[in-house]
């Protein structure tokens, strides 16, 4: 594991929070929300953000609104901490084009998924990924392994390894939450002698254990509400683990937001990412909890659910639940 001081000198090592996207009632991007993410993460210690990805909504934003949240992020960032920007997408040359879409503002590296959509192997998943590295040049490229959201299947560690090989990745985003998956990409990087490639985690729940079996840092989604919580994780974990599991059993306790039975039917995704929100709402994090379309969105007694699991479990001091979002928490 590397120390918090070396993740601060390169992208893809420490905590990287995976940036939720602040809409308007309009729905459109609200970068004063989202700067005053921005510092709310870095002034709790995190290593870098990732703009673009799952949490971020990407797959329901327009070019325009991505152009957008990339432009903010890199502007108000400023240097601080490095910012990696998600360029996935259904095929190769579209991923290219969100490259040159995207990677113009200054971001400190790009994250991609497979292919998703149609039915990939590994030799497609390893040309879609040279691909794109071909397309963004000198800057590092990091492979995001989601098998919920690309087709069900998982990239195997050996296109992995070998992509880490010849220079395509620089990193991994491990998303499966499967420690036996993540422990033969560890096995394979040692194996191969390969130092200098980074594996992250981005299990909430699994934070503890994957930095003891030897990954590079954390990318967790629940980061956005709570990033003290994992930056307590990573500065403790092989150090003092009776901390490091106490924290990591609150933030599962609070994880339990993404799971509360929602007053009107709604998928994982919005239920997911409505909890999140409607967090950080709570904490003053962000103006508006809004999704983007197609996403449910959240309702007053689903707010209120979220608020108890805050007040229970939430980072500490407790937030900031005031005027009608504390009446609706009580």
């Amino acid at each position: 594991m590397t120390t918090i001081a070396a993740a601060q000198t390169r992208p893809g090592t420490g905590v990287v929070i995976p940036l939720c996207t602040p809409l308007t009632p309009g729905g459109e991007i609200d970068s004063p929300s989202l700067r005053r993410h921005l510092d709310h993460l870095i002034n709790n210690g995190v290593d870098g953000v990732f703009a673009l990805g799952t949490s971020g909504e990407f797959g329901f934003l327009t070019d325009r609104q991505r152009v957008a949240v990339v432009r903010t992020t890199v502007d108000h960032v400023a240097g601080r901490v490095p910012v990696l920007v998600g360029v996935s997408d259904t095929a190769s040359e579209r991923a290219a084009a969100q490259v040159r879409l995207l990677m113009g503002f200054g971001a400190d590296g790009a994250v991609a998924t497979a292919p998703f959509f149609a039915a990939t192997g590994p030799a497609e998943i390893a040309a879609h990924f040279r691909r794109i590295k071909q397309e963004l040049g000198e800057l590092p490229l990091f492979g995001y392994e989601n098998p919920p959201r690309v087709n069900g299947v998982s990239i195997p560690v050996t296109t992995v390894l070998d992509l880490a090989e010849d220079g395509t990745l620089a990193g991994y985003k491990d998303s499966s939450g499967d420690l036996d998956y993540l422990a033969a990409l560890l096995t394979g990087r040692r194996e191969r002698g390969l130092d200098a490639f980074r594996v992250l985690s981005g299990s909430e729940t699994l934070a503890a254990e994957s930095l003891r079996a030897g990954a590079d840092g954390l990318v967790p989604g629940l980061g956005n509400v709570d990033p003290a919580g994992y930056v307590r994780i990573y500065s403790t974990a092989g150090v003092n683990d009776a901390v490091c599991d106490a924290e990591q059993q609150r933030l599962r306790e609070l994880f339990a937001i993404v799971a509360i039975p929602t007053h009107t039917q709604m998928g994982d995704s919005s239920r997911a990412l409505g909890a999140f929100k409607a967090a950080m709402k709570l904490l003053d994090l962000i103006d508006e909890d809004r999704c983007a379309p197609p996403s449910v969105l959240y309702d007053d007694t689903d707010r209120a659910r979220v608020a108890a699991l805050l007040r229970a479990h939430g980072p500490s001091p407790r937030g900031a639940l005031s005027g009608t979002d504390r009446m609706v928490a009580s």
